[in-house]
């Protein structure tokens, strides 16, 4: 064989091997590279997650204005710091928006092929108005007061609060997937616990259709995590029904589709003959060991700490998931998921601080809640 086509038979070697690595090392930019600022933010973010010393210093509080005044230089503080007074309904209102703003500022430095699953999470506020507002209107109370100031229906959400007759809020969510629940409503084709049910699995079942529509770790990452948020939903219907002596057809009408739990395990925990016995068919699912702890607190009617602990295991899922994914979505979601546990316990320190209950109960309750 002659040098020279031993030379060209190199050089198309060579051209290939290059195009390739060039391909592979564009995918891995593709890839990572767009995370590496919003985890670093994010990291930055979870370094000012308030430690327990810090809790416990807040439970001193004595007075609502002390707490307020005592989270000033914390993510808190930009929220609690526009309070016209200090009561606790304002305080709350103030923590929850803090929420609001952390799913606002991922939609701005999340990558755009993950972003949707965070504006979509921001329509929650939007379900939870409507919500509101619709249950004041039926129960003669002024739903101004009900509304939270954030959302992308929040101007629909006023006007309906404005309105003077149940029609005129039928207008205002025309073409909106809300329009058809409300019209049920008001033909009393359905109550309003169906209503709510009704808007939630739109909510949920545009978060699934959306992680569905995902690739590769972004898909696997935000389908477990919508996954759980479901069965996180379910299991504490099922059980909170099971406490109210609900029948099987109508906890059955509450259920969200979608989850990680089987159909088969959804139907026992439904069909069962009390709490006890709807906690003992997830024995063999992925909470099973997650709830062994807090039976005892379930046999005293204590459903809060199957809250707690499925939300505990939820964070630390993500976690497991960003140490294994560390440039991916699952950074955020880890951080969404301590944000929201920390306002819970900050709510929890401001309700105890309003009731006038002493500093050492206060950090009894909220060490219980760790």
């Amino acid at each position: 064989m002659e040098v020279s086509t031993l030379t060209a038979i190199l050089d198309t070697t060579l051209a290939v091997v290059f195009t390739w690595v060039a391909y592979k090392t564009g995918q891995l930019i593709w890839k990572y590279t767009p995370y590496s600022y919003p985890n670093a933010r994010i990291r930055a973010m979870e370094a000012r997650l308030l430690t327990d010393q810090r809790l416990s210093e807040l439970s001193e509080s004595g007075t609502l204005q002390n707490f307020v005044v005592n989270l000033e230089d914390t993510d808190y503080g930009e929220r609690l710091s526009s309070l016209s007074s200090y009561n606790l309904e304002e305080v709350e209102r103030a923590l929850e928006l803090s929420l609001s703003d952390l799913l606002e500022l991922m939609v701005k430095i999340m990558p755009k092929r993950i972003r949707g699953l965070f504006e979509i999470m921001l329509e929650e506020w939007d379900v939870r108005n409507i919500i509101n507002v619709v249950k004041a209107k039926f129960s003669n109370l002024p739903p101004q007061d009900f509304i939270i100031p954030t959302g992308k229906l929040l101007p629909k959400v006023r006007a309906m609060a404005e309105s003077k007759a149940m029609e005129e809020m039928l207008v205002i969510l025309e073409g909106t997937e809300y329009e058809e629940p409300l019209r049920k409503l008001l033909l009393r084709e359905i109550d309003l616990q169906a209503f709510e049910v009704e808007l939630y699995k739109i909510y949920y079942s545009r978060l699934l259709k959306y992680v569905k529509s995902r690739k590769g770790e972004e898909r696997i990452i935000s389908q477990e995590f919508v996954n759980m948020l479901i069965d996180y939903k379910n299991i504490n219907v099922i059980l909170r029904a099971k406490l109210s002596s609900l029948s099987p057809e109508e906890i059955r009408n509450l259920i969200i589709p979608g989850g990680s739990l089987s159909r088969s395990t959804i139907e026992a925990m439904i069909n069962s003959e009390d709490v006890m016995m709807a906690l003992g068919e997830l024995e063999g699912s992925r909470y099973g060991e997650v709830l062994k702890d807090v039976r005892e607190a379930i046999e005293e009617g204590k459903i809060e700490k199957v809250e707690e602990a499925l939300k505990k295991y939820m964070i630390k899922r993500m976690k497991e998931l960003s140490q294994f994914y560390p440039l991916s979505v699952a950074v955020a979601l880890a951080y969404l998921l301590e944000r929201e546990e920390e306002v819970r316990k900050l709510k929890a320190i401001a309700k105890l601080i309003e009731d006038k209950v002493k500093p050492e109960k206060i950090k009894e309750i909220v060490g219980e809640m760790a």
